[in-house]
């Protein structure tokens, strides 16, 4: 009970499924009333609570850290592409190196949130969203340090293999039977945000873009197909263990990253006039929504904060304990250094791809154009893609399409590996195996559903995966700063 058609697919959907009409309107009913729910809880989750704990936990840590994100931050970065240690010296090679466990955060966060995340922020809460996805950034550097600080201070090592993540050092936090309930939620969360409901989104968009490029091309193919091969390219990866993992990520990052910034800036170069106008409407719109034109009616304030934190988290993932479990395996001279490096991959994700992304919409004054396939304004990667198809033709839709393939692809290995690691702390390593082959299914699945459903389902169980990582973070601040003073 997890299927809603797009318009285009009932036929195939009905077929796929053995459904008649009648059954395909009850199955509809049966999921606007399930979407209703989630809606409920996600503005619950997300209309204070979330935004309280994230904000305010990032404010606590940068304060207390003494702004460690500016500080520090050019240490970071020689730390991360230097390829070397706080003392100038070549780093030693473990089952991650530092670059390949900044490569896998990086490529769980740089993903379908830098693309259609930031159209369906721009176009939910208008463009104020990303103003306050910027700030949320700016204060998720410090919450990303605690997180990989505390990743290599509570790694352990199970089966000759080094292991951690929020799990343990919730575990740490909350003694007894407390924390062992907190850190077996957790792992169902991410398990269920991540792993399953996070990968039907990553193949939901790549299964819309690929759509595009084929109805350009006149060719009928369903996303289901581009779905199933999907899923074939990741089930190679995911039974061939984390170093085939590690190895790929740091080759593909790399060069997804620079095709799409270098592509991205000739489009805004290209309305480099309309630039000015972009920024301004950012600032303008996170305090008065209403007089941003192109935003739509009824945005306020508070929607902006909301879809900008949201939208802000599902892409750097700061706070959400998700890259963490890529911490805790790299071979770090310290946790400090650690930590330190794990700010720069919320830089580049927030302030780098995700920026040019939302340049690219912005200065192509395609915001608000009616999609005619839906009736209503274009959202989503279908957003994106016709920024750019605005400035560089039917070329558009195919430079979208063959970044997010590489960007979503990415990110679905990086989260597969987060919620592997879970499995395993819940169930043991016997049960990896059944959790990839589920995954594998849901990555067919998610492309057969609607854009809105399945980013709700994920803004929920990102929720939930959430608080029980953040109230950690919180309670071990002070393992954080003695790490940081040692260290030092």
């Amino acid at each position: 009970n997890c299927f809603i058609p797009f318009p285009e697919r009932a036929d195939f959907s009905a077929n796929l499924y053995g459904l008649s009409k009648p059954n395909q309107e009850e199955e509809r009913k049966d999921m606007e009333a399930l979407n209703a729910i989630i809606n409920k809880g996600n503005d619950f989750l997300w209309g204070f609570l979330l935004i309280f704990l994230l904000c305010g936990t990032g404010i606590y840590y940068t304060i207390r850290l003494k702004f460690i994100q500016l500080r520090r931050f050019g240490e970071g970065f020689k730390l991360v592409f230097g390829q070397i240690n706080l003392n100038g010296e070549k780093h030693d090679t473990g089952e991650m190196s530092p670059f390949q466990a900044i490569a896998t955060a990086i490529a769980a966060q740089v993903g379908t949130g830098n693309l259609a995340g930031a159209a369906t922020a721009i176009v939910s809460g208008g463009p104020g969203a990303i103003f306050w996805m910027w700030v949320s950034a700016f204060f998720g550097m410090a919450t990303i340090y605690g997180e990989a600080v505390l990743a290599q201070t509570y790694k352990e090592e199970k089966d000759g293999q080094v292991t951690g993540g929020p799990v343990y050092y919730i575990k740490a936090a909350f003694k007894g039977t407390l924390g062992k309930a907190m850190a077996v939620a957790f792992a169902v969360f991410i398990t269920l945000a991540l792993g399953f409901m996070g990968n039907m989104v990553q193949s939901n968009s790549i299964g819309a873009a690929f759509k595009e490029v084929f109805a350009v091309m006149h060719v009928n193919v369903p996303s289901v197909a581009i779905g199933i091969f999907v899923a074939a390219i990741g089930a190679f990866i995911f039974f061939g263990g984390t170093k085939r993992l590690a190895a790929v990520l740091e080759k593909v990052v790399p060069i997804m990253a620079g095709v799409y910034i270098v592509g991205a800036l000739i489009f805004i170069v290209m309305h480099i006039s309309a630039l000015p106008g972009a920024i301004s409407s950012i600032f303008i719109g996170a305090f008065n929504p209403q007089a941003v034109v192109g935003a739509a009616a009824g945005i306020t304030i508070r929607q902006a904060i909301r879809f900008g934190v949201a939208r802000g988290l599902f892409s750097n993932e700061a706070g959400m304990g998700s890259t963490p479990h890529a911490h805790a395996r790299a071979k770090a001279e310290c946790p400090d250094a650690q930590g330190l490096c794990a700010m720069v991959s919320v830089f580049i994700d927030t302030f780098v791809v995700l920026n040019l992304t939302v340049f690219v919409i912005l200065t192509s004054g395609i915001l608000g154009t009616i999609d005619p396939t839906t009736g209503e304004a274009f959202t989503g990667i279908r957003l994106t893609q016709q920024a750019f198809v605005s400035g560089f033709g039917n070329f558009g839709h195919f430079f979208v399409a063959f970044c997010l393939f590489f960007f979503a692809f990415s990110t679905v290995l990086g989260w597969h590996f987060f919620g592997a690691v879970n499995v395993q702390y819940l169930f043991g390593k016997g049960a990896v195996k059944l959790y990839s082959a589920i995954v594998v299914v849901c990555i067919i699945i998610g492309t057969t559903l609607k854009v809105n459903l399945v980013w709700d389902m994920s803004d929920f169980f990102n929720a939930l995966m959430v608080i029980p990582n953040v109230l950690a973070l919180l309670a071990l601040f002070n393992v954080v700063k003695d790490t940081k003073k040692r260290s030092k």
